[in-house]
């Protein structure tokens, strides 16, 4: 009988699964194709490939001419987007409980001050952030545009946050609390783990912006010794004498990977973002 009814929910699926096949066949034709152009040579005019050839991704055991090594960019873009993304989670999981839970002086305006700074684009504070980092020093270092992106992506992260925690029953505060544990234990060990969906959510979506971001690290951190990979590969476009569109999809490649790679690890997360704020 069971068997019976998996066999007719598969059954009534299959449209549905067939559909999203073919919408997506497109996409996946066009990265297949994308990633079979950069192993291989084709003949002028020609997209069939006709030999096989890893010389656009030499760029990952020589260095070209005027270009960094991709590894120490490689590395920045990491340390980049990790750094951003701690940074939003430990601020974030904690304003947006305080903001929450707590009765402070002014959260209503707080909240909306959150929201306004979170309206302003990072384009239009641009020359202002230049400026205040020329004055601290931390102009040209990733330590300086870490903590410019972060404050930027955090008005979003608390708001975030705030949302999660409101849906978790004040009951198992109340039950933790009664049984003597100290508020922070109470936050820590019976309220993160039911917003553990919101924070993963969060921290993908902190990690991908900050993996991602171009206009930041191309004016903060001009210097070859800071370059991130999307300044690296926005490089390859400008070097119009000698612009090579294979190697310039190669590191696409290389700079797309570790995003699949993180969407994999965390789909399920994501699948069961709304899962928290039960009593089980």
């Amino acid at each position: 009988m069971a068997q019976s009814s998996i066999l007719s929910a598969n059954f009534k699926a299959w449209p549905v699964v067939l559909a999203l096949s073919i919408v997506s066949a497109p996409l996946v034709i066009m990265y297949a194709y994308l990633f079979i152009d950069t192993v291989t040579d084709s003949a002028p005019g020609s997209l069939i490939p006709n030999e096989f050839t890893l010389r656009h991704w030499d760029f990952l055991w020589q260095s070209r001419p005027g270009k960094p090594n991709i590894w120490p960019v490689a590395l920045n873009t990491l340390i980049f987007a990790t750094s951003t993304t701690l940074i939003v989670l430990a601020v974030s999981s904690t304003a947006g409980y305080v903001l929450s839970r707590l009765d402070v002086p002014g959260r209503g305006f707080f909240l909306a001050g959150v929201m306004v700074l979170h309206a302003f684009p990072s384009v239009t504070l641009i020359i202002a952030i230049f400026l205040v980092l020329q004055m601290v020093g931390l102009y040209n270092s990733l330590i300086g545009v870490i903590l410019v992106k972060a404050a930027l992506d955090m008005p979003l992260g608390i708001w975030l946050m705030k949302g999660f925690y409101d849906t978790v029953p004040w009951e198992i505060e109340m039950a933790g609390i009664t049984d003597g544990a100290s508020r922070f234990t109470v936050w820590r060990r019976l309220v993160l783990p039911q917003v553990a969906p919101g924070l993963a959510a969060l921290g993908l979506f902190a990690f991908l912006s900050g993996w991602s971001e171009y206009i930041l690290p191309q004016v903060l951190t001009p210097g070859n010794n800071v370059q991130v990979l999307s300044v690296y590969l926005a490089g390859l476009i400008a070097d119009d004498n000698n612009f090579d569109l294979a190697r310039f999809k190669s590191v696409g490649v290389f700079y797309v990977i570790p995003v699949i790679i993180l969407f994999l690890f965390f789909q399920r997360h994501l699948m069961n973002i709304y899962g928290g704020g039960t009593k089980g």
